[in-house]
């Protein structure tokens, strides 16, 4: 719970996916390998598929994988990294320019419709798919995510027994909770996590620090996105939310209705395999180890098995 923007070479291959994959939401598939056809290339080189990104090195690796993915498929791809944020690419998404770009399904719901009350990754997607303007089409989301947490030390958790957000309540004076200003008014906030599990907590608005904050022992929990390198490179965990208070906001790729069933068994099956794991890897690889972005999408999809 996905970089420098210094590479965007396409790299081209000559093996396709060509077996039908029977996927929902985060399955598994099976994927033989095998050489296309000349003509079956060709088809698919004719239209030509426009993979977009996110100015944010995470999104930009997701977008790679897809270009590549495809490209080994036998598709034509242009790629176009580094939009910028909704507002700037989601209008050349809904007029078709680009066809295919990976989102997050609870922080695209809360742009589309911002009267949503789905927070399960399972009802968020539903909501999405709804929500979704006429003529885009959600395919199959991934494990992986990129959304809030409470996080703690994983030695404050040892020691306090905490596993779940409810566990807080068990520490005998209430945690401090570190984050953007704004997550104190959020749903899942300090209110949401009192309304929610009992739990009391005081809050203070770290910002940027929020993650060197928790390390100093200046807060006791804090809100770090899923896919932060730090849950690679750092002793810290996420405490649990069976309740699902926390909007979920899992990968999710916007395509085309155009082109959504001639790219689906390539992209749902890369989401069946994109965990949370994955996605904290491949930042620590982009932001901590400097791979380019290509590097790291050729060596997850090869090691996924998928070209």
């Amino acid at each position: 719970m996905f970089t420098t923007r210094r590479t965007r070479t396409a790299l081209s291959a000559g093996v396709a996916l060509v077996a039908a994959i029977a996927l929902t939401g985060c399955g598994t598939s099976s994927n033989p390998l095998d050489e296309p056809t000349d003509d079956s290339a060709a088809d698919r080189g004719g239209n030509t598929i426009v993979v977009g990104s996110q100015a944010y090195y995470s999104n930009e690796i997701i977008a790679e994988i897809y270009a590549q993915a495809l490209e080994n498929a036998g598709f034509t791809v242009e790629r176009q990294f580094s939009i910028g944020q909704r507002d700037a690419y989601m209008p050349e998404i809904e007029s078709g320019t680009i066809t295919l770009f990976p989102e997050y399904t609870g922080n695209l719901l809360e742009y589309l419709d911002d009267e949503a009350t789905a927070t399960s990754p399972e009802d968020v997607y539903a909501a999405l798919q709804d929500a979704l303007p006429e003529g885009l089409t959600a395919l199959d989301y991934a494990e992986a995510s990129d959304q809030d947490t409470y996080t703690v030390l994983k030695s404050f958790a040892d020691e306090n027994g905490l596993s779940t957000i409810a566990d807080l309540s068990k520490l005998s004076e209430p945690a401090t909770i570190g984050g953007a200003p704004e997550f104190e008014q959020r749903p899942y906030g300090p209110a949401g996590a009192k309304d929610v599990y009992g739990v009391d907590l005081k809050f203070s608005a770290t910002g940027p620090g929020t993650l060197d904050a928790l390390l100093a022992g200046e807060v006791q929990v804090a809100d770090i996105y899923t896919a932060d390198p730090a849950f690679q490179t750092e002793d810290i965990v996420a405490l649990e939310d069976p309740e699902n208070m926390i909007l979920a906001s899992n990968v999710v790729p916007i395509a085309s209705t155009e082109v959504a069933t001639d790219v689906s068994d390539v992209i749902n099956a890369i989401s069946a395999e994109f965990g949370a794991d994955d996605l904290v890897a491949l930042n620590v690889q982009s932001t901590v180890d400097q791979q380019s972005t290509p590097d790291i999408a050729k060596q997850w999809l090869e090691d996924a098995g998928l070209i």
